[in-house]
């Protein structure tokens, strides 16, 4: 019985998780809706496949952070694309029992540990590649499962 009084209040405490402020131009995570480009939310259709991110809305060239402690686990590619080259870096990262990407982000470093609010990139120029676009932090869980409802 004890053993599963720990494991519910351990499921309780990670379905309690939410991100904190991840771009400084955007105190309130504030997600992307719709632009010329497409939708913003978990399942938007993008062509012939689905969208498999959260977008949160990041003027090109804001400080990214941290949204709660966290590792930092590499860098990673978005595109194979080479004329996205300008947006085409990202990082992987773990904490508080989630593992996700955050994509169109350049990494001050890319191993080690973060404090919750520290700056942990730049965002990358988005409108350089796309246009019009409401530039953004594309978030997305390492699963692929809906990121919105840590926000």
């Amino acid at each position: 019985m004890r053993r599963l009084l720990v494991l519910l209040a351990v499921l309780w405490v990670c379905d309690g998780v939410k991100f904190g402020q991840l771009c400084s131009s955007n105190p309130c995570n504030s997600r992307r809706t719709s632009d010329r480009w497409g939708q913003g939310q978990y399942g938007a259709g993008r062509g012939t496949r689905l969208h498999q991110g959260l977008d949160i809305k990041c003027s090109d060239g804001a400080a990214v952070y941290a949204p709660f402690d966290v590792t930092l686990n590499g860098k990673l590619t978005v595109y194979t694309d080479p004329s996205k080259a300008a947006i085409n870096e990202g990082i992987n990262l773990s904490g508080q029992g989630l593992c996700f990407k955050l994509f169109y982000v350049r990494p001050d470093r890319t191993s080690g540990t973060v404090r919750k609010g520290q700056r942990i990139g730049t965002m990358l120029p988005m409108q350089s590649v796309y246009p019009g676009i409401t530039s953004h932090v594309h978030v997305q869980m390492c699963d692929k499962r809906d990121p919105t409802p840590y926000f």
